[in-house]
């Protein structure tokens, strides 16, 4: 990891930190339409089209901002994170970029498992550690996977970057790129992937405390201007959870939940955790 670290300079930091940032601050709902839920239609045209990239009920675009940040950062021409149930046979593609690749994600999760994708079996290995799929799939350039990868996003290598996951559960970052991937790529989606971790934890409970939550007006959650980490830890606290739990759940320290806490309770002008949610739900902001 330190020989990694060498390799990578401040402005790769400030593009890690950039990436941070700008998801942390979103409230996932600006970007281009939904995630594609990926289950038993076939493509609707040799382009691997099989759903609308503008459909689903799930309007979370954090990982859209994501797959952009890396298409940056990382000089590649594709990028997407994607989470597939291997038991069930179903994914989906929750970001991509550039959105040019709209027309080519439906569908395209359903073919990678069928097709047993080498990046999706290393995935289920385990191993967490970034990936070239040179390395791990003996005669790259005359495979299927190859022969897709450049016909549909005009790219001729990948990179896999896999994230925790349940059993039976990959989720996965994939990179690709006309032309190889250096040390320097590699040692940055290292560094990043435990960024992507954290990234992931707060999406998920951002979503679930959204979907347990009153729809309310426009306007109504940033009226005491929370932002959206904040309400994702205001919502855990309201769980009932201590701030190492909520820190497990999001992948952060206490240090990191206790600073939320305290801007939190600035904005809703309180002192303690018991006003706070009272506040907070006769607000609807918590269940």
């Amino acid at each position: 990891m330190a020989e990694g670290a060498a390799l990578l300079g401040a402005r790769d930091y400030e593009r890690m930190l950039d990436l941070v940032v700008e998801v942390l601050g979103s409230d996932g709902t600006a970007g281009i339409g939904g995630t594609v839920g990926i289950g038993g239609g076939a493509p609707a045209d040799a382009g691997g089209v099989g759903g609308d990239a503008g459909a689903g009920t799930d309007t979370d675009h954090s990982w859209h901002l994501v797959t952009r940040h890396l298409l940056d950062a990382l000089d590649c021409g594709s990028a997407t994170f994607s989470e597939v149930n291997l038991a069930e046979g179903t994914g989906r593609i929750e970001g991509w970029a550039p959105d040019r690749l709209g027309r080519y994600v439906g569908g395209l999760v359903q073919r990678r498992i069928r097709q047993h994708h080498p990046l999706i079996s290393y995935a289920q290995s385990g191993d967490l550690t970034p990936v070239d799929v040179g390395e791990i799939c003996d005669g790259w350039r005359r495979t299927q996977w190859y022969s897709e990868a450049r016909r549909d996003f005009g790219v001729t290598q990948q990179v896999g970057l896999p994230l925790t996951a349940g059993p039976g559960v990959v989720r996965l970052v994939i990179v690709g790129r006309d032309g190889r991937f250096g040390s320097r790529e590699l040692a940055f989606a290292a560094r990043v992937r435990p960024l992507l971790e954290a990234v992931g934890g707060h999406v998920r409970e951002r979503r679930r405390l959204r979907a347990m939550t009153p729809a309310l007006p426009a306007g109504r959650l940033t009226g005491h201007g929370l932002t959206p980490r904040e309400l994702t830890v205001l919502g855990l606290l309201a769980e009932g959870l201590t701030a190492e739990a909520i820190g497990r759940r999001l992948a952060i320290s206490p240090h990191t939940v206790n600073r939320h806490l305290e801007k939190v309770y600035r904005k809703l002008g309180t002192n303690n955790r018991v006003r706070t949610v009272l506040l907070a739900r006769q607000a609807g902001l918590v269940p």
